[in-house]
């Protein structure tokens, strides 16, 4: 079994990437799964501005053409050289696991096959191929932890030259964080909005990420959770005329969703009940708070939250990726979850 832990990559990158030529990235922060598979592509070499050596496809291309994967990777190049076939969307589809096993039993002479896959569990299909197969390198991508967010932070506002106070820094973490890519863009926002200061100072982090009001966004997220659209639309609305961002409801909905994965888990794992799994994991909630999430628990299976937690991680990265849509994306998103709420607890 090849595998690293997902603080290792990084060392991984740098010392021992190039001896292997299949990847399969995983992890519930979709948005590190795909700057990790992007930095990987670098690695290899090969040209990706050139359309005959990278052949990018979605997990849909594969279902349509199950052979397609084993044809592209033993194709040659129109002119030569190294080939890069890169996967998204991929999860524990037979399609893509038959012949990812084919292709694992024999070196690649000249392709690398990089897979982008969502949280997958233990002894999932697509795991377990890939762990018992000595060619293939499993790099699991978890949520950036407090550690991370720091380097992140000091790396991007030193490349900017800008410096940031405590308080600032304590204000930006508690505002990012799930998902990689939607972090870096708003720390990216906040050093291009303070550029020319010499240091970044709370107040700047609050008026361009967002205001003070997490009651408010609290009260989006439980009412979201009990599938109460009247108090989902009050909420919003309070939001939307203090001028808060509205990707801060999405973001905020995906780390509580992340909570209940884990919380899922324990209960399953240790076959604890609701209220057991609240008294230790839920212990910092607000005690307003904690019969909204226990309810959830209920009534939200560890397959829905999975599901519902991959949906919210595609929309948060759609709306860094096209901000002009970011609150149009967010609200549909956020109201579509609402309604799962109200049919689980029918």
């Amino acid at each position: 079994m090849a595998e690293i832990k997902s603080h290792e990559f990084e060392t991984f990158l740098q010392k021992s990437a190039g001896n292997y030529r299949i990847f399969v990235i995983y992890g519930p922060d979709r948005g590190l799964v795909s700057e990790r598979a992007g930095q990987l592509a670098g690695k290899t070499g090969v040209a990706l501005d050139d359309p005959f050596s990278l052949t990018k496809l979605d997990i849909g291309d594969l279902q349509k053409d199950p052979g397609r994967l084993v044809d592209e990777v033993q194709s040659i190049g129109l002119f030569g050289g190294e080939k890069l076939i890169w996967i998204r969307g991929a999860a524990n589809e037979k399609y893509l696991v038959d012949p990812l096993a084919l292709l694992a039993e024999k070196p690649l002479e000249a392709a690398h096959l990089i897979v982008e896959a969502g949280d997958l569990k233990k002894g999932s299909l697509l795991r377990k191929t890939a762990e018992t197969a000595r060619s293939i390198m499993m790099i699991p991508s978890y949520a950036d932890d407090s550690r991370a967010l720091n380097a992140l932070i000091d790396m991007e506002l030193g490349a900017e030259k800008l410096g940031i106070t405590p308080a600032a820094r304590q204000a930006l973490i508690a505002l990012i964080g799930g998902d990689r890519i939607a972090s870096r863009n708003e720390v990216r926002k906040l050093a291009l909005y303070c550029r020319g200061f010499p240091t970044i100072e709370e107040h700047h982090v609050t008026e361009i990420i967002g205001d003070a009001s997490a009651i408010s966004v609290d009260d989006a997220v439980d009412a979201i959770l009990s599938g109460d659209l009247n108090a989902f639309l009050h909420a919003m609305q309070k939001i939307s005329s203090s001028k808060t961002a509205i990707f801060l409801v999405l973001q905020a909905c995906l780390k509580q969703f992340q909570l209940l994965d884990t919380m899922r888990a324990e209960m399953e794992e240790k076959r604890l009940q609701a209220p057991q799994v609240m008294q230790t994991l839920g212990r910092h909630l607000h005690f307003r708070r904690k019969p909204i999430i226990e309810q959830a628990l209920r009534h939200w299976t560890a397959e829905n939250i999975a599901r519902e937690s991959s949906r919210l991680q595609a929309a948060i990265l759609q709306s860094r990726r096209r901000q002009v849509l970011e609150d149009s994306v967010a609200m549909q998103t956020l109201l579509s979850t609402t309604l799962q709420s109200v049919r689980k607890s029918a």
